[in-house]
């Protein structure tokens, strides 16, 4: 779903000439606006063949669920690929989308970036798997001279498929809250750190900003149902967004008491249109 409302971002800028890689096959929407390399990233040569001629990237493949030693598995070879890929074609500029799981243990609401220094390490291997790619972006960057900037959208939503944040909302509410993120929000503030100055060698928190609980997004949603309970192990999610918006001049444009219904609206058309007879 981020990924690809990131390639529509780009694809709507005239400055850039986007290529994609996936080891899925892309839709027609996106082979007629890209350039679709199809390959296992996990593989250097295949990260190499992906990244030829760019000069920016955007590192959104990731294992997000199942068994923990596959997930991490997995997720370490694209590091291993992806990030090594990068530094020999000396590209300008290396975005690893990360994931608010690298605070899943945080006590400090809301939670600025500078956290993550003193928060203890994550209990779940998805945290864990994040905050290795942060580490490997930094360590790349200390012995290499990677230029890097992270990325950590936290509960993006959107009408593509129901996100981590509508699962959330169909649990027992129990004291959890989170901070939904409209995808298109999440989308542009991934592509303004990339192109900006001013994120080289920095982390951003992405969000609109409101901390609601489960219960208030159950009942923007309209009781959506049919959904699985959250898979993370973080109740609270309150991050602090002033540092993109001080250096990026990024703010979310969609609050998530309008853009909530509007998804959950769009989710029950679309299973209506799907429903035989």
């Amino acid at each position: 779903m981020i990924g690809a409302a990131v390639v529509r971002r780009l694809l709507r800028d005239p400055s850039w000439e986007v290529r994609v890689s996936d080891q899925r096959p892309a839709p027609d929407w996106m082979r007629e606006g890209c350039e679709v390399n199809t390959g296992d990233l996990r593989s250097r040569t295949r990260a190499r063949e992906a990244m030829e001629g760019c000069t920016h990237v955007i590192h959104l493949a990731a294992v997000t669920g199942g068994p923990d030693y596959r997930l991490l598995e997995v997720n370490n070879a694209l590091y291993n690929a992806v990030v090594r890929a990068a530094l020999d074609h000396d590209v300008e500029r290396f975005v690893f989308v990360s994931s608010p799981a690298v605070f899943e243990r945080a006590d400090v609401f809301p939670t600025p970036e500078e956290a993550l220094e003193s928060c203890p390490a994550p209990d779940s291997a998805d945290g864990f798997s994040k905050l290795t790619g942060e580490r490997y972006c930094r360590a790349a960057h200390a012995e290499h001279g990677l230029r890097f900037t992270i990325c950590r959208p936290f509960d993006p939503y959107g009408p593509a498929e129901p996100s981590e944040v509508l699962r959330a909302a169909a649990a027992e509410p129990g004291g959890w809250t989170r901070t939904p993120t409209h995808v298109d929000d999440v989308a542009d503030g991934i592509v303004v750190a990339m192109a900006s100055e001013a994120g080289l060698g920095e982390d951003f928190n992405l969000a609109a900003g409101e901390e609601l609980s489960l219960a208030e997004i159950a009942a923007l949603c309209d009781d959506l149902g049919s959904l699985e309970p959250p898979n993370d192990r973080a109740r609270r999610r309150a991050p602090s967004v002033e540092k993109a918006r001080r250096l990026l001049g990024w703010k979310a444009r969609v609050a998530a008491r309008d853009g909530l219904p509007a998804t959950a609206a769009a989710l029950r058309d679309r299973a209506a249109v799907a429903e035989p007879g």
